[in-house]
């Protein structure tokens, strides 16, 4: 007799916006908006400055945690940034 139990169920997580997201989709977005120049400069690691590519980020990313939550946090800043350009270009009126 086999005693199965449901695994259990990840939470969702519906505020985070980080959510569902690869670390890959976040390095191309970032390196989209930015440029990676000035990805360099905004997070100053090898990977973004000396022969860049979302490959060898990828690779640095995954095993350096405290250069991740600083992608991670650039990430959020830049969906806030181009939230307020979207609402500058397209205002509400009350």
């Amino acid at each position: 007799m086999t005693d199965e139990t449901p695994a259990p169920a990840r939470p969702t997580q519906p505020r985070n916006p980080l959510h569902g997201l690869t670390l890959e989709a976040i390095v191309t977005a970032l390196a989209d908006y930015y440029g990676w120049e000035h990805l360099g400069e905004l997070v100053p690691i090898r990977c973004f400055m000396i022969d860049p590519s979302v490959g060898s980020s990828l690779k640095f990313l995954r095993k350096t945690p405290w250069a991740r939550e600083k992608v991670e946090s650039l990430y959020l800043f830049m969906l806030r940034e181009q939230r307020r350009e979207q609402q500058q270009q397209n205002p509400t009126s009350p």
